[in-house]
């Protein structure tokens, strides 16, 4: 099933309540998802860089550098 998407930023009112107008006919059935960004937009980076060293450990790239 192919799926039209469409982004909308805003906030939340009264009681977490949220209107948008979206451009598609009436009575069409909507799926709706709600993503709240993080509170540290660097966490995201910051575990990126710290998943994987093994990039770094190579014994060829070592002896390139070493003997440089």
């Amino acid at each position: 099933m192919a799926l039209d998407a469409y982004k909308f930023e805003t906030e939340t009112g009264p009681s977490g309540k949220v209107e948008v107008t979206v451009p598609v006919a009436e009575g069409t059935r909507v799926e709706v998802l709600v993503m709240v960004p993080a509170s540290d937009d660097l966490q995201h980076l910051v575990a990126a860089a710290g998943s994987s060293t093994d990039f770094w450990d190579n014994p060829l790239d070592d002896e390139d550098w070493n003997n440089a």
